[in-house]
């Protein structure tokens, strides 16, 4: 690092020519790198490791979907939606499995269920994206989770999930331990209402993941104009918080957030040990998972998103639509899983698509502040 001081011009012009003849002695040291994240496929797991002809999973008749997956004393635990017989994507149930080794899972319990109501009467009727997140300050899980009604669609609404409304519940097990539940719903910390923004529309808010900035909350929520068929756009803003319990807010000037110009759904941000901030989401690129990336304290303004192919052709190609990331992994010296949900090739179900859980293993191979680890 190099001082300056105030000087006279000449003496000035004097430095700077001086500067120039001795530029093979004297170096300016270059700017430092910012980081930015580049994530590369090492391993894909050839087949799903949960699936139709998984024990505990005879009851799922179109599969799993959204969610995550945390690793805690070396057990993988996941918190997902099962989608059961009936009307496609209404009867659900949330579920909890476990696994020592990514490749072996276990159903443990059900934490909810939906109705199935499909009259539209019902605004738990289908229940979706459940995110469990360790609250520090009451040192237990809270599960933050989507509740829809359901209907028969119209000529021009999609109603098959609908006015979406973000409930959290908590943990009566106290500790890191007590991810597994059993859960007590606390109420609805975020629904359609007076203050909905323009871009929300008909599905009310589809998706919800909260993440510490500081000392203030932060959540991506996400919705869709699903009241015009086609839709057009799926998309995502931000909600502020004092405290994981709240109360939430909707931020003005920022959303929606500018990290897909027509889809992105159910983002799950982790904070890295350089303190970035990165997320994983569902994008429309065929075969991909997105990845978007925001710098340390800020967590409001994103990077615009990448993609990377998780289902590439060849033997291990499983999944015909990959659907969502159910978050990012550390596993040590530089690697990362991410398991994903992907409808199933060929088709399993019958007439229908089954929607199984596969993974892969990444490395990040991002420029500046080398060294990168996820924090939880």
């Amino acid at each position: 690092m190099f001082k300056h001081y105030l000087c006279p011009p000449a003496v000035a012009a004097a430095l700077l020519a001086l500067s120039f003849f001795c530029a093979g002695i004297i170096a300016v040291a270059p700017p430092a790198k910012t980081y930015e994240p580049a994530f590369t496929l090492v391993e894909q797991y050839p087949s799903p490791v949960i699936a139709r002809t998984s024990p505990g999973a005879e009851d799922t008749e179109y599969g799993f979907e959204g969610g995550t997956v945390i690793k805690l004393a070396g057990t993988y635990h996941l918190i997902t939606t099962e989608m059961l017989a009936g009307q496609m994507w209404v009867k659900t149930k949330i579920a909890h499995w476990t696994s020592p080794d990514r490749i072996h899972w276990k159903r443990i319990s059900t934490l909810f269920a939906s109705s199935g109501d499909f009259t539209g009467k019902d605004p738990r009727a289908s229940l979706w994206g459940p995110m469990p997140v360790y609250n520090t300050e009451e040192g237990r899980w809270d599960l933050i989770y989507v509740a829809y009604r359901a209907a028969p669609d119209t000529k021009t609404e999609w109603r098959g999930n609908y006015e979406g409304r973000i409930w959290r519940a908590v943990s009566k097990q106290k500790g890191y331990a007590g991810i597994g539940g059993p859960y007590e719903d606390v109420g609805v910390i975020l629904e359609p209402d007076a203050h909905s923004q323009p871009w929300e529309g008909l599905q009310g808010t589809d998706s919800f993941f909260p993440y510490q900035v500081g000392k203030r909350w932060l959540g991506f929520y996400g919705s869709a104009n699903t009241e015009h068929l086609p839709v057009e756009h799926w998309r995502v803003g931000l909600a502020e918080a004092p405290a994981l319990a709240g109360p939430w807010e909707r931020m003005n000037g920022v959303n929606p957030v500018n990290i897909e110009k027509r889809f992105i759904e159910n983002p799950i941000v982790t904070r890295l040990d350089n303190g970035y901030y990165v997320a994983v989401y569902d994008t429309d690129y065929p075969n991909a998972i997105g990845y978007t990336w925001s710098d340390p304290g800020d967590g409001v303004h994103w990077a615009a998103g990448k993609q990377l192919v998780v289902q590439p052709k060849g033997t291990g190609f499983w999944a015909d639509d990959v659907r969502t990331p159910l978050g990012l992994i550390p596993e040590g010296h530089g690697q990362y899983t991410v398991f994903y949900t992907g409808y199933q090739k060929p088709p399993v179900s019958g007439p229908h698509r089954y929607s199984g859980v596969g993974f892969v293993t990444l490395k990040d191979a991002g420029t500046g502040d080398a060294g990168a680890r996820v924090q939880r």
